[in-house]
């Protein structure tokens, strides 16, 4: 019934109801007929009219014809009062009205004249009046609620705007969660002290109020927390940071303070901030001043966490991508007692990843998914399901039946580059730079000693590059050595340098290789300590995002002289680079021009492929050992550094608050 009488249904009904109403008084009003002001003025003097009345104002007379008019006209009456109706009426201007009224008073019409002032109706006077202030204040309350989301939702935008996910609702099961296995550990003391409050309450401990789930997007933060929610079968608040925000000052607090209110009504109970650096970024950072809307409200989501009773069974978790800018009053203990870590998984995690998702999807016997893990390393657990997904597209688009390797291999290269570009055609000139461009990056990549293996070489172009030369790791890497770098160089100078030996006349397809082999050498001249002229000092800034207000306007913090250095430095490391390329493709010339034969003859080689090609390549050879400064020894150790112990077949089991168990004696001979 409220939304039967709302505002919004009754201003279109009173506009129509005057609409109609004017319409039916404009048909049932008497027709009057219009005539010139000389016309009028001679039926007057005629004495054809029966009445007459001046309206003021509107300086309109209005006449009445005698009867049997059209009798009684004389002989030089126009033909056109033939046609003339019972009523008729005329307009004059200010200066005429003189004329007219001597005009009505000589004539003396038989039935007498009138003057009529017209006044103006009191519910008149108020609809004028009283109209447009209704109807700015209808505009006002239309674009508010349409602001809100409408539905007389006007009055509430002091109101949270969080979705409420019950218990009954259908849950995430940690089960459903991979990849991520100490996360979850972390997060199941959440779920255990929401379920039985009273087993950490009996020793003392203090679970901690809020969890902040940091990492890279789409490594499962937000799926985390709805698992936490799901296994302790308790209510879950479900906001974005930028829901608290709007144009209004307050409002933002106004919404903090109902949400808190919320969940401890409907305690116990979980709230989930999605990206919370939407609201709780870094303040004082020089942009904006203290009174703004973001700081408002993120002042009272540190008030409402402050406000948290020992006892009060809610607790908040968020998420960021950006945990280097939130202000430090958010992250101290007390308010986000914990911060977990979500990264990309490994690659059992990643595994794990795929399992899940492949359960629904047909998969082919030949699909090795741990092959598949293998291949994707780097890559998130929304990256995973993209795969899986777009393998999915890519069958059903050839009217298949079953996933098949060839369908994931395309969905991972539509993942990592995009999609292919079918309809681009190149020249044969273009289509052999790329060939030997490729050629020579997976040449060079197999003649280092430090490389990983080059598993797939494609001229095919995809998304925004001709063609690409895939280098995948046999195992998740955390940390590179100086070799794997200087490595790294020479694989990305190798496609320029091919050109370089073969055409004699590069072309701009090495632009990005050269862009980022610049920049590690920059990283390890600044950052990494890999210089000997400018040492193990860094000179470059912050290692994360530019977060403008705090890092912008900060000027460098080293002299011109060093400057030059790091310059002279990248220089250096860029040209031994490309002169080990050139050494491992002169040495490897034959092979090639047999790798640039077969891409153009197939286009792709997979990782077997390139295998019997690259078994006869010629190795470059090693570089001597390295060292920082004169106080380490010149030549490489010989004694051999010890290696880690083999990990166990099994997880260690807990063995915590177990008791011990006495071994039974034996009979001894």
């Amino acid at each position: 019934m409220k939304n039967a009488f709302s505002l919004r249904r009754i201003i279109p009904l009173i506009i129509l109801a005057v609409v109609l109403g004017w319409l039916v008084s404009g048909l049932f009003a008497p027709r009057v007929q219009q005539i010139d002001t000389s016309q009028g003025i001679a039926l007057l003097e005629a004495n054809l009219v029966d009445q007459a009345k001046m309206v003021d104002g509107d300086q309109r007379v209005e006449l009445v014809l005698i009867e049997d008019f059209a009798d009684n006209l004389p002989d030089d009456a126009p033909k056109e009062w033939a046609d003339y109706e019972d009523r008729v009426e005329f307009f004059y201007v200010a200066p005429q009205g003189e004329q007219v009224v001597d005009a009505i008073t000589a004539a003396d019409p038989a039935g007498g004249y009138d003057s009529e002032v017209p006044q103006t109706s009191i519910w008149t006077t108020i609809l004028f009046t009283f109209l447009p202030i209704l109807l700015l204040v209808g505009l006002f309350w239309f674009l508010m609620s349409s602001m809100q989301g409408g539905g007389g939702r006007l009055m509430q935008f002091g109101k949270s705007k969080a979705s409420l996910v019950t218990p009954d609702t259908p849950t995430v099961k940690f089960d459903d969660v991979a990849g991520v296995d100490e996360a979850v550990d972390e997060l199941r003391e959440i779920q255990e002290f929401l379920e039985a409050p009273a087993k950490f309450q009996a020793v003392g401990a203090k679970i901690p109020k809020g969890v902040l789930l940091y990492g890279p997007p789409g490594t499962g933060k937000t799926l985390l927390a709805r698992a936490v929610a799901g296994e302790a079968g308790v209510p879950f608040f479900h906001i974005s940071g930028s829901d608290f925000v709007e144009m209004f000052v307050g409002v933002g607090a106004s919404r903090v303070r109902d949400l808190f209110e919320q969940a401890k009504k409907n305690a116990p109970a979980i709230i989930f901030v999605d990206e919370i650096d939407a609201v709780g970024r870094h303040r004082g950072a020089g942009m904006g001043g203290g009174h703004d809307e973001r700081e408002q409200t993120l002042n009272q989501m540190l008030v409402e966490m402050d406000g948290f009773g020992a006892t009060t069974n809610v607790i908040i978790i968020a998420a960021t991508n950006r945990p280097d800018i939130l202000d430090p009053a958010l992250l101290r203990p007390g308010r986000f007692d914990r911060q977990v870590g979500v990264d990309g998984p490994d690659l059992k995690g990643r595994l794990k990843v795929l399992e899940v998702h492949s359960k629904g999807k047909p998969m082919a016997p030949e699909v090795d998914l741990e092959v598949i893990a293998r291949r994707t390393p780097g890559f998130t657990g929304a990256d995973l399901a993209n795969v899986l997904n777009e393998a999915a597209l890519l069958t059903a688009r050839k009217d298949g039946q079953l996933i098949g390797p060839v369908e994931l291999d395309e969905a991972i290269d539509r993942v990592i580059a995009g999609p292919q570009k079918r309809t681009r055609v190149m020249n044969d000139h273009d289509k052999t730079v790329t060939a030997y461009h490729e050629g020579g990056h997976a040449l060079v990549a197999a003649a280092m000693n430090h490389t990983d293996p080059v598993t797939k070489v494609t001229i095919l172009p995809r998304g925004r590059a001709l063609g690409y030369t895939m280098v995948m790791p046999q195992e998740d890497r955390y940390s590179k050595t100086r070799n794997q770098l200087l490595d790294n160089l020479a694989y990305a100078m190798g496609g320029r340098i091919a050109e370089e030996l073969v055409f004699g006349d590069p072309s701009t397809g090495a632009s990005n290789d050269i862009s980022q082999a610049t920049d590690i050498a920059r990283q390890m001249v600044t950052e990494y300590g890999m210089s000997t002229d400018i040492g193990s000092v860094r000179l470059a800034g912050s290692s994360g995002e530019v977060f403008m207000g705090r890092d912008m306007g900060h000027g460098r913090d080293y002299s011109e002289q060093n400057a030059a250095i790091v310059d002279r430095e990248v220089r250096t490391l860029m040209d031994n680079a490309m002169a080990e390329a050139t050494k491992a493709l002169q040495n490897n010339r034959a092979l090639l021009d047999r790798l640039a034969e077969e891409l153009l003859e197939k286009e792709t080689l997979n990782e077997t492929e390139l295998a019997e090609i690259f078994a006869d390549v010629k190795k470059v050879a090693k570089r001597k050992h390295w060292v920082s400064g004169e106080w380490a020894p010149k030549t490489a150790p010989r004694k051999k550094p010890v290696t880690a112990p083999a990990p166990p077949l099994e997880e260690p089991k807990d063995t915590v608050g177990e008791e011990p168990v006495e071994a039974e004696p034996t009979d001894q001979a």
